[in-house]
């Protein structure tokens, strides 16, 4: 098993502390974040509550791609009299 370091460095610290041997450090933590882990996992899931958004009154959806539209001739045109084509 290969350790990140900052992992390895906690161990050793919490074994310096504590004055107990490495794997008895390992195995406690081990087990703590197992044990934590299942805790987590009988929690109530999380639940979004959905709204509908909707467009506001006297917006047409129709409308909008009309304006997509119209900007796009726009710009074209105005590529078009500064001499670049698309």
């Amino acid at each position: 098993m290969t350790l990140d370091r900052d992992v390895e460095r906690k161990l050793r610290e919490a074994m310096h502390e504590s004055r107990t041997s490495f794997k008895q450090v390992l195995n406690a933590a081990i087990r703590a974040g197992l044990s934590q882990k299942a805790t987590r996992t009988a929690s109530r899931p999380f639940v979004v509550q959905a709204r509908s958004l909707g467009l506001r009154p006297g917006l047409d959806p129709s409308g909008l791609n009309k304006l997509a539209d119209d900007l796009e001739v726009d710009e074209f045109l105005e590529s078009s009299r500064s001499g670049g084509a698309r």
